[in-house]
């Protein structure tokens, strides 16, 4: 004990993390560059609860079916703007994407759809019975099957399960996550890409921040503010992720970088990002070396 003990300061209200001399330095500097996420002018959001995927989430062949029975044009091309495509969390990669060729029923409360106007999207959600898709939390016993309706919300028997206020970020740039990972693996999604819940995303065209969330030193601090669960995993939340360091200034370099970076200038990211926290050659040595 005597020969791995370690000074810690705990006169602050921060949480209590017990780190070495060097991981101290490191902390410090990161905390002294940066501003946290939650303090810029942007917002972390999760993404979109149904209640029921089954049912809202659907193929490209689906979507093809449903608009092929839509009365005429113009009920085509607005259910054509209400069927959106959407990334699962198990689709985002660190630097990219593999999207599905999923699409989300996008039914959001906050937009106050009249499912009358969508008759073709109407018909193929009563496919799977209204009792199942109401949001009462009621048990129902339909043929002696049991059924549970949805949780109970004060939202339509045809709307997902969350308000989804925030809708209109899903058609701006945005930095989009999985939940829950090994490493954080951070990618670019463009406008009118959704999301689907626990995966977080955040709204913003800032490439530097994209490439300073990919980068060792991010993992590190953000891992650091949470328990890493077993097999490694770790859960990405926003609450954590918000409170990342971020300097708001000096970023044109990483900004310079593309979306989708090649490996060698993912070590020239890395490089970058250690000189704008001011790691020492002896702090850098240890974060690309440290064990996770």
């Amino acid at each position: 004990m005597q020969q791995q003990g370690v000074e810690c300061d705990f006169t602050g209200s921060d949480s209590w993390v017990i780190l070495s001399p060097i991981e101290q330095s490191i902390k410090r500097k990161i905390e002294a560059v940066g501003v946290p996420l939650k303090d810029w002018d942007i917002q972390i959001n999760y993404g979109i609860k149904t209640g029921y995927n089954d049912a809202f989430i659907i193929s490209t062949e689906k979507r093809n079916e449903i608009l092929a029975n839509c009365k005429d044009a113009d009920e085509r091309k607005r259910t054509e703007e209400l069927i959106r495509p959407i990334l699962r969390g198990r689709d985002i990669k660190r630097y990219g994407y593999e999207w599905a060729n999923l699409y989300l029923i996008a039914t959001f409360p906050s937009r106050h759809y009249n499912i009358e106007e969508y008759p073709a999207v109407k018909r193929y959600l009563l496919s799977f019975g209204k009792e199942r898709l109401e949001q009462t939390g009621k048990t129902y016993t339909i043929n002696g099957e049991k059924i549970k309706a949805r949780k109970k919300t004060n939202n339509k028997w045809f709307e997902t399960q969350d308000s989804i206020s925030y809708w209109e970020d899903f058609n701006k740039p945005k930095i989009v996550w999985g939940n829950l990972n090994l490493k954080g693996a951070y990618s670019y999604a463009p406008e009118g890409m959704f999301i689907n819940a626990p995966s977080p995303f955040l709204a913003t065209s800032n490439i530097a921040v994209l490439h300073i969330l990919n980068s060792k030193i991010a993992d590190y601090y953000i891992r650091s503010l949470g328990v890493t669960r077993n097999g490694g995993y770790f859960e990405y939340k926003p609450m954590f992720v918000e409170r990342l360091p971020i300097p708001q200034i000096g970023l044109e370099n990483l900004n310079s970088y593309p979306i989708k970076p090649s490996k060698e200038q993912e070590k020239e990211i890395e490089e970058n990002v250690y000189q704008i926290y001011g790691l020492s050659l002896q702090e850098i040595d240890y974060m690309e070396n440290r064990e996770d």
